[in-house]
């Protein structure tokens, strides 16, 4: 009788559970809820929440953001079966989903975008990366200022450096653009080997983990997203920036709508369309660097050195200068 009493209770766990699971499940989101899976930061993200909300589409949607890594590897392993309607993302990943899915929808409103792109995305926002230094440091180690990326690898700067890793970070990955445009591989992989080198224990997994190194004074000089540079030092932090000799290279995150066939929802490009056109206003804010007609920013936001790789920006080339960078340690 005992036994059969711990059995009962057994099964009564397990089917309050799996209730529980069901119910959970619905909770998360409506079936007809447009599906928005984003790589963007918090600050991102809420903008993009509150325009749509203003918009009236409160309760339309469900917004889910995933890190750089994982959302690529859904969109390149499922292809159009992902749950996403919408999804905003680094647009390197979007080039490489639709060679290799035929996935989305070109896009059918205009956007007045500063640069040409494909049809089936459309920018939403662009990170730009430049050196920056802690001014107190640098002056307490009697050093000069740089000018380039390449004295990053000289022996007086042992330590005192601290950039983002590529194989974590795609900050880390306009490095890498700048040392090969300028250097080539072979001389670029020496001038690598010595940053890393100098970097040591300061390489970083996050774009934003150099600023703070380079802001604490952990280290004297740094690489990283150059409008974050730009606030520290406009809000007192010792900090200044540099464009660098090898220029100021960017990345843009995308949005892009999937090709659903019959499954379509409605208002999956109109929400797209919205967050285009009227959540850039917020956007820039965060990310100050002009996409389309019209847009200003601020002088000191303006990299004075901005270059463009050779290359389409893919996840095969990625992957390229991802080994290119494991090879110079």
């Amino acid at each position: 009788m005992r036994k059969n009493k711990k059995w009962f209770t057994l099964l009564s766990v397990a089917i309050v559970m799996i209730l529980a699971g069901c119910g959970g499940e619905a909770a998360s989101g409506d079936s007809n809820q447009v599906v928005i899976l984003s790589n963007g930061d918090e600050e991102a993200v809420n903008v993009m929440e509150e325009t749509l909300n203003d918009a009236g589409f409160e309760g339309d949607y469900l917004i889910q953001s995933l890190g750089t890594s994982e959302l690529g590897g859904k969109l390149l392993a499922e292809g159009k079966s992902i749950e996403a309607d919408i999804v905003t993302m680094s647009s390197y990943f979007l080039e490489s989903a639709e060679k290799q899915h035929d996935m989305f929808k070109d896009l059918s409103f205009d956007t007045s975008s500063l640069v040409e792109y494909p049809n089936f995305y459309t920018p939403l926002l662009a990170n730009t990366g430049s050196l920056f230094y802690n001014t107190s440091l640098l002056e307490q180690k009697g050093l000069e200022v740089p000018t380039s990326i390449k004295e990053l690898a000289e022996p007086q700067y042992e330590g005192l450096v601290s950039i983002p890793n590529i194989m974590d970070s795609s900050t880390g990955w306009m490095l890498i653009q700048a040392i090969i445009s300028e250097y080539g591989e072979e001389t670029g992989k020496k001038v690598m080997g010595g940053i890393i080198k100098n970097a040591g224990p300061h390489l970083e997994s996050s774009g934003s983990g150099s600023i703070k190194k380079v802001q604490a004074g952990e280290v004297a000089v740094g690489f990283g997203l150059r409008h974050q540079a730009v606030a520290a030092k406009t809000g007192g932090a010792p900090i200044d920036f540099i464009d660098p000799t090898e220029g100021n290279f960017s990345t843009t995150e995308s949005i892009a709508v999937i090709d659903k066939g019959e499954g379509q929802k409605e208002l999956a490009e109109e929400m797209a369309e919205v967050l285009v056109k009227e959540a850039r206003e917020g956007l820039i804010d965060y990310y100050p660097v002009a996409l389309y007609d019209g847009e200003t920013v601020a002088d000191e936001n303006i990299a004075s050195n901005q270059k463009i790789f050779s290359e389409p920006m893919t996840v095969e080339l990625l992957e390229k200068h991802q080994a290119f960078f494991n090879s110079a340690k």
